[in-house]
């Protein structure tokens, strides 16, 4: 199986963990050595935000603040790659292209930050796509979509599947992930590529990789699956 795994940088290096990304590694490795591709987007986490908290505060424009933050995705990135050590190409790729014929030629692709504009979860879904992937999966720090923000709301409510058009309602009703008010771990650009492209999608809680591996490898898992339209009596809220 072709999957893509989108990790957070709030989720690999929370705390520039050395067993943090070597877990992930060894989780990849696995992965790879049970016969999937893999294709791992990195993201900038809390080191980018603080980057360009101090950029703007400077006044950096927005487009100097893409580019700041897709230098933290690839410094990421490149953490991972140390981790993996022989089993990845020495630096990230930079572009689908490239990462799609790692995916071809080696199994494994590392990618971070792509063009201004995108964010990490855009990046994921835009390459699970342009690769053919048969899985996204994003490991991020919230367990799965809520139909409110759970960390402001006690009554919050996960769904346990949706289909991507409900998830770009959802997420178009509110805001995008690390603004104030977001419920959905996932942006709108992001999500209408889903939509777009059907591409069978798991969101779940990545702070310890193996649940991250329990899903490809079974497709048991706590979260929420994002379905293709077509399934649209498939949703449910809540495990």
């Amino acid at each position: 199986m072709r999957v893509v795994v989108s990790v957070g940088g709030s989720v690999l290096a929370p705390e520039l963990s050395a067993e943090r990304v070597d877990a992930y590694a060894a989780m990849i490795e696995r992965l790879v050595g049970a016969g999937h591709e893999v294709g791992a987007v990195v993201g900038g986490g809390g080191v980018a935000r603080d980057y360009i908290g101090t950029a703007r505060a400077l006044g950096a424009n927005e487009g100097q603040l893409d580019q700041l933050g897709i230098e933290v995705t690839r410094l990421n990135a490149r953490l991972l790659l140390v981790g993996l050590q022989e089993h990845a190409a020495p630096v990230p790729c930079e572009d689908y292209e490239s990462a799609t014929d790692a995916l071809r030629t080696d199994g494994l692709a590392v990618i971070g930050g792509v063009v201004p504009g995108q964010t990490t979860d855009a990046v994921s879904a835009a390459f699970a796509e342009y690769s053919n992937a048969d899985l996204l999966v994003y490991a991020t720090n919230v367990d799965g979509v809520y139909d409110a923000d759970p960390s402001a709301t006690g009554g919050a409510t996960r769904y346990d599947e949706m289909t991507a058009a409900e998830l770009v309602d959802l997420v178009a009703g509110g805001e995008s992930l690390g603004a104030a008010g977001s419920n959905a771990p996932i942006d709108l650009l992001a999500a209408k590529i889903l939509q777009r492209s059907a591409l069978r999608t798991y969101v779940l809680d990545g702070s310890e990789p193996a649940q991250v591996e329990a899903a490809i490898q079974t497709g048991g898992f706590s979260g929420t699956e994002i379905t293709p339209d077509s399934r649209t009596d498939a949703t449910s809220a809540g495990r």
